[in-house]
This record gives C-alpha cells, sequence and structure tokens, in this order.
C-alpha cells in the first residue's frame, strides 16, 4: 500500500464516531498496546468523553489529542500528554495507527506533526515516549524522527492487563534558549 496522503489535526466533537470506528476496528489489533478498555469506549459516546477530557487538557496546557485522517477516515490518532513546564519542559508523546496503514509512513508522519507541535507551539525542551520492548515498529519510527533510547523501565505500564517493560525514548529540542 502506497502511504496515503494524511492530515493531522487536533481532535474535535465530530470526530467521535471516527474514532469509536477505529478502535471497534482494530479492537484486537490495539489491545496487545494498550490498557484495557470498558465497553464504553467503543463507542461514540465513549469517543465523545475522550475528546472533551483531551480538549479540557487543552484548555489547561497539559496536552492535545490529535486524529489522523486519510480520505475523510479516521486512520490513527496521536496525542502529546503529561506536559509538565518550570524547569522541565517536557511532555510524552503517543500514537496509533489502523492495522490497514501501519508500514506506509503514517505513524512516522503522525510523529513528525507531535515534534513540531510541541517544539514549536508549545516551546517545550524535551519529549519522551515508551514502546514495549517487542514493538520494533514502533522504536523505528520513534528512531526515524530523532529520538533517541535511554533505557528500559521494568514493569512500566499495565498494558493488556497486565505490568509490562518499555524502552523510553526521549528528543530534546535543539533549538531550545538556554535563557528564557
Amino acid at each position: 500500500m502506497p502511504t496515503p496522503d494524511v492530515t493531522v489535526r487536533p481532535a474535535d466533537d465530530g470526530d467521535a464516531a471516527g474514532l469509536a470506528e477505529l478502535h471497534t476496528r482494530n479492537r484486537d489489533y490495539f489491545r496487545t498496546g494498550e490498557p484495557l478498555r470498558p465497553p464504553e469506549y467503543y463507542t461514540e459516546s465513549g469517543q465523545r468523553r475522550v475528546i472533551a477530557e483531551a480538549q479540557a487538557a487543552r484548555v489547561a496546557g497539559t496536552g492535545v489529542l490529535f486524529v489522523v485522517v486519510a480520505q475523510g477516515r479516521v486512520i490513527g490518532r496521536a496525542a502529546l500528554t503529561s506536559v509538565v513546564r518550570g524547569a522541565f519542559q517536557s511532555g510524552s508523546i503517543g500514537y496509533l495507527v489502523d492495522e490497514a496503514h501501519t508500514g506506509v509512513g503514517v505513524a512516522t508522519t503522525a510523529v513528525r506533526h507531535l515534534v513540531a507541535h510541541a517544539f514549536g507551539h508549545e516551546r517545550l525542551h524535551r519529549l519522551e515516549a515508551g514502546t514495549l520492548t517487542t514493538n520494533l515498529a514502533s522504536q523505528r519510527v520513534l528512531t526515524r524522527c530523532g529520538f533517541e533510547r535511554y533505557g528500559t523501565a521494568p514493569g512500566y505500564l499495565r498494558i493488556d492487563g497486565r505490568w509490562q517493560t518499555h524502552h523510553l525514548f526521549q528528543l530534546l529540542n535543539a533549538d531550545y534558549p538556554e535563557e528564557p
């Protein structure tokens, strides 16, 4: 499959149905990389709640949720979360892509968008991301986008119902000023 023409934009209320379809369509595929989700999560109302929480985080300055769209269909999501200001100026990123669109650059496009937003609009100094130790494809995406692996965290996140070890990656903003 050739690289689709994708758009990455902030999620809005109109994306609830598309996000519900994305998660329902990929329920088994995403299960191995995400926390266990209640049945409500896979519904339009459940995704409206996710979007509302993301909009509140955006207003608070602690994160932003993006959707990845190709040919009018939501094929992924990308998020900047856990933004901490002060001396840290850091945030975490996460992303997922419809199984039918993996391996063609969609995740790389989404991560590059997150980096541009975080270092440009948010003016952060550092981004971090974690991957399951077995998720080689995601590790390649992060490396392709300039992230460096800096450690391994045993039992880092409860994924698919159990505590799982992750490799940790970071990217520093080379253009971040030393003086505010």
